[in-house]
């Protein structure tokens, strides 16, 4: 077993999981409304797309990511208006009494629609084909237990990261006021409508020849 490519693999799956993003802010939201296990279960969802990409990505597989690349902007599209829509319910969240709610929504829900989300960012393919050849990955060469041990070590590390963020704020969840908890709704959900509406119009733009100053 060559766990240099498990370790590897935790390295990347750290680093794509811990920079905050929209995704985060999700995972955070669903953590200080309705509890930790919410905020983890929607992290695994994302390990999971995640996973998917680097397994792509890992092994080189040229049909799979040459369809995901020529279909990026409808992709980006349709991330963009999911993330609308749910920075949007996020803005209008009314924060829940406080009362133990952990098991009053579906654990699978949290993990299929953060799933949806993120595989539907073909940005992160992008970011693994850029990464992996800097740890001396070649595409293509590499066999199916190589990509198993990479997997299984970038699933443990971004899985980990998700239960480490999202328990340590469960920890302070009864500490945060419904006011203040309205107030995190309200900046976390506007943010995540401008990264959708960003994620809408820089391919659109770009596809029309329109450039910045």
């Amino acid at each position: 077993m060559d766990s240099g490519l498990v370790i590897q693999g935790v390295i990347v799956g750290l680093i794509l999981a811990v920079p905050v993003g929209p995704l985060s802010l999700i995972c955070i939201q669903r953590t200080l409304s309705f509890g930790r296990l919410h905020g983890i279960c929607s992290g695994i969802g994302i390990t999971a797309a995640d996973s998917v990409y680097a397994v792509v990505a890992f092994l080189g597989l040229a049909a799979v990511s040459g369809f995901i690349m020529a279909y990026e902007v409808p992709l980006r599209i349709f991330a963009g208006l999911v993330l609308i829509a749910v920075g949007a319910r996020i803005v209008f969240f009314l924060p829940p009494e406080r009362e133990d709610r952990s098991g009053k929504e579906s654990y699978g829900r949290d993990i299929l629609s953060m799933a949806a989300i993120a595989i539907a960012n073909p940005m992160t393919l992008v970011f693994l084909m850029v990464t992996l050849p800097g740890y001396g990955f070649v595409f293509g060469g590499a066999s199916l237990l190589s990509a198993a041990l990479f997997v299984a070590g970038f699933i443990s590390g971004s899985a980990v990261w998700w239960v480490l963020l999202c328990g340590t704020l469960g920890s302070f969840r009864e500490r945060i006021s419904d006011r203040n908890l309205a107030l995190i709704n309200r900046v976390s959900g506007l943010f995540i409508i401008c990264i959708g509406a960003i994620m809408i119009l820089s391919p659109i733009l770009a596809l029309t020849g329109i450039t910045g100053p």
